[in-house]
C-alpha cells in the first residue's frame, strides 16, 4: 500500500498504525481517513493479525478535521467528508481486531471521536480531550455518537456544550479510556493489552466484539435473546472445546482459529 498521511509497522502479532502528519496536528483529512479505512480493512483479513494500536506522531493524537477542507464547499462534498468519517469510525468497530487508542497528546472533535470509536483507550495523564466545535459554529454531531456511548449523557453535553478540555485522569475517570498513565508508560502498557488479546482465539474474540456491539444498544430481553445463540454457535466452534478440554485438563489451549 502507498500511504502518505499513515505509518505502518508489526511488532509480533500486532499491528501498530500511527498517525503521521505532525505538521498538520494529525488532522483527519479526508486522504488520511481513507488511508485509515484502506489500512483496517487489509488488517482484518489478516489472521495473523491479534490487535491493533492506533498512535500518533508529535504532541497531538488528532485534532479532527482538516478545516483547510471545509471551507467554502457545497452540501455534497460535507455529506462525503462525513460520511467517510462516519465509515472509519465503523470500521473500526466491524474489523475482528480489537482496536487499541494509544493518545499520548491532544484529541479534539473527529480525533475525540477516533478516541471513543476505539475498543479500548489509553492515554498519557497530560493528554487533553474535547470537542470544540461549537466554539466556531459547527456542533460536535458526528464526535457525539461514540462520546455519549462512552461516557453518558450529561458529560458527552458538557464537553459539546462548552468545548471545555478534560485532562486523562479526568478521562479515565470518565469512562473516555481505560487508564491514563505516565507518558513514557504508555507504549508499553499498550502492547501489554495486545499481547493479552493476542492469548485468546483470534475467532472467540471476533466473535465477541461483534456480539457487544450488536447487543449493547438492545433492550436487555433482546440483547439475551441475541447473545444466548451468539454463544450457543460459539460453543460448537473447535476453539471452544479446544479451550474447554485444556481448562479440564490443566493445559494451555492450542488455538486453531476455528
Amino acid at each position: 500500500m502507498h500511504l502518505e498521511s499513515i505509518r505502518y509497522e508489526r511488532e509480533g502479532t500486532t499491528a501498530i498504525v500511527t498517525l503521521a502528519r505532525p505538521q498538520r496536528r494529525n488532522a483527519l483529512s479526508l486522504n488520511t481517513m481513507r488511508e485509515l479505512i484502506q489500512v483496517l480493512d487489509a488488517i482484518s483479513q489478516s489472521a495473523a493479525t491479534r490487535a491493533v494500536i492506533l498512535a500518533a506522531e508529535g504532541n497531538v493524537f488528532s485534532s479532527g478535521h482538516d478545516l483547510t477542507e471545509m471551507t467554502d464547499r457545497r452540501l455534497g462534498d460535507y455529506r462525503q467528508l462525513f460520511q467517510v468519517c462516519s465509515d472509519l469510525m465503523l470500521k473500526i468497530q466491524r474489523i475482528p481486531q480489537p482496536v487499541i487508542a494509544e493518545v499520548q497528546g491532544i484529541a479534539t472533535a473527529a480525533g475525540c471521536q477516533l478516541v471513543a470509536a476505539c475498543d479500548l483507550a489509553f492515554c498519557a495523564e497530560t493528554a487533553q480531550f474535547s470537542t470544540p466545535g461549537v466554539r466556531i459554529g459547527l456542533f460536535c454531531s458526528t464526535p457525539m455518537v461514540p462520546l455519549v456511548r462512552a461516557i453518558g449523557r450529561k458529560r458527552a453535553m458538557e464537553l459539546l456544550l462548552t468545548g471545555d478540555s478534560i485532562d486523562g485522569m479526568t478521562a479515565e475517570a470518565w469512562g473516555l479510556v481505560n487508564r491514563a498513565v505516565p507518558a513514557d508508560q504508555l507504549r508499553d502498557l499498550t502492547l501489554d493489552f495486545a499481547d493479552k488479546i493476542a492469548r485468546a482465539s483470534n475467532l472467540t474474540t471476533s466473535i465477541g466484539k461483534q456480539a457487544f456491539y450488536a447487543s449493547i444498544d438492545l433492550d436487555e430481553s433482546s440483547a439475551y435473546n441475541y447473545t444466548k445463540e451468539i454463544m450457543a454457535m460459539n460453543a460448537t466452534t473447535a476453539d471452544a472445546q479446544e479451550g474447554i478440554l485444556a481448562f479440564l485438563e490443566k493445559r494451555k489451549p492450542t488455538w486453531s482459529g476455528r
